[in-house]
C-alpha cells in the first residue's frame, strides 16, 4: 500500500527545501507514537540546526492548534520545547528544531538520575509557575473519570475478560469517587500529562528538552511528579522517590507555588493522583493493543499494575481496590 500522506509530506518539504538547505533523501522516521501523529528526522546543511524534525499529524485526527498553542506556552515559561519553524495546518505538517535523540529513558542510571531528575524538576517548576486560569483545559471532574473509566472497560472487560461482582463494581465505584475527591481538592497548575522519561531529551543547554504537551491542561499539581517518578518505564526504589519528590516540594515552596505545608499531605497527594494515572493507563495500555493493534506496551502493565496494587494497599479506604486489582494478577494475563 502507498503511503499518500508520505508523499504529500515530501512535496510540503519539496517547497522548503531551498529555504532551510534540506537534504530531503535524508528524511527518516525519528520516533513511534502512541496516537496517528508520526515523526521524521531530515539533515540539512543549515549551520544553525544541521538536522530537524518533521511532525505529520492528520487533521482529522490530531489538529495541530493544541501543540502549537502549549509549545508557545511553554517556551515563554522558559522550557526547552522544539520552535515551530514551518507549519502546515491544512495538510497538518509541522518543522520543528530538533532536540536530539537521547531521552531520558536511555540516559538514566543510578549515577546520573540525581542530575537528570533536579533540572527536570526546575523545569515542572518553571511550568507552573507560568500557571493562569482559563488558558488551558481544566482537569475536571468529567475527564478524570472518563480516564478512570477505561481500566474497567479496557483493562478489566476486554483485555482481561473479567465482570466484576455487583459488590466488586461498587467499590470500584467508590474507589473512583474518593479518588477524584482527592485529585479535584489540589492546587491547580498548568499539567504536561505525560511528563515521563520518554519524553524528557537530555540536552546540553536548558536541560531537558520537553516533547508531547499537546495535552497539557490545567489540573492537579502532583499530576506530573507522578508521571515523572512513578514513571511506566522505569521504576526507582521508594526512598529515592521520596527523596526526589521533597526537593520537587521544596523547590515549589521556595518559589511560591500553592503547595501544602505539610510534605506528608503532599506526598499522600502525589500518590493518590498516581493511583488515578495508572488506572487510566491500564486502560489505554490495553486499549492501543485490542483497539490500534500496539503489542509494544503490553510489557509495560506489570510495573503500572505493581505501583497501582502498592498504592491502593497503603491506604484503607482504598483497600478493596487493591483486592480487585491483584485478582487481576492472579488471573495469569497482566
Amino acid at each position: 500500500m502507498t503511503d499518500s500522506r508520505l508523499n504529500t509530506l515530501r512535496n510540503w518539504l519539496k517547497g522548503l527545501e531551498a529555504s532551510w538547505q534540506l537534504d530531503l533523501p535524508t528524511l527518516a522516521p525519528a520516533s513511534a507514537d502512541a496516537s496517528f501523529r508520526r515523526y521524521f528526522r531530515i539533515q540539512s546543511q543549515n549551520p544553525d540546526f544541521w538536522t530537524f524534525i518533521v511532525m505529520d499529524a492528520p487533521p482529522q485526527y490530531e489538529p495541530l492548534d493544541a501543540f502549537i498553542k502549549v509549545d508557545l506556552l511553554l517556551d515563554e515559561a522558559g522550557l526547552n520545547v522544539p520552535k515551530i519553524l514551518e507549519k502546515d495546518l491544512e495538510q497538518g505538517f509541522l518543522l520543528l528544531s530538533d532536540l536530539g535523540n537521547k531521552t531520558y529513558l536511555s540516559e538514566l542510571s543510578d549515577d546520573t538520575a540525581n542530575h537528570l531528575y533536579k533540572d527536570a524538576t526546575h523545569a515542572l517548576v518553571q511550568m507552573q509557575l507560568a500557571s493562569k486560569p482559563d488558558v488551558l483545559p481544566n482537569y475536571d471532574e468529567a475527564l478524570l473519570q472518563r480516564e478512570l473509566d477505561l481500566f474497567p472497560e479496557w483493562y478489566l472487560k476486554k483485555h482481561l475478560n473479567i465482570e466484576l461482582s455487583e459488590i466488586q463494581d461498587l467499590q470500584l465505584k467508590q474507589a473512583f469517587a474518593l479518588i477524584i475527591e482527592n485529585n479535584l481538592s489540589q492546587s491547580k497548575v498548568y499539567v504536561h500529562r505525560d511528563f515521563h522519561s520518554r519524553n524528557l531529551m537530555v540536552t546540553e543547554q536548558n536541560n531537558p528538552g520537553v516533547l508531547d504537551f499537546q495535552d497539557a491542561v490545567y489540573g492537579p499539581i502532583t499530576y506530573d511528579a507522578s508521571s515523572l517518578w512513578k514513571d511506566a518505564y522505569i521504576a526507582w526504589p521508594e526512598e529515592k522517590v521520596i527523596d526526589w519528590v521533597i526537593k520537587f516540594w521544596e523547590e515549589g515552596r521556595r518559589t511560591g507555588l500553592p503547595m501544602p505545608t505539610d510534605f506528608g499531605q503532599f506526598y499522600r497527594d502525589f500518590e493518590w493522583m498516581g493511583l488515578q494515572r495508572h488506572l487510566k493507563v491500564l486502560g489505554i495500555f490495553a486499549r492501543l493493543f485490542h483497539r490500534d493493534g500496539k503489542d509494544g506496551y503490553l510489557n509495560d502493565i506489570p510495573l503500572v499494575l505493581n505501583y497501582a496494587i502498592a498504592t491502593a494497599n497503603r491506604y484503607i479506604e482504598l483497600k478493596p481496590l487493591a483486592r480487585i486489582l491483584e485478582s487481576t494478577r492472579l488471573n495469569g494475563n497482566d
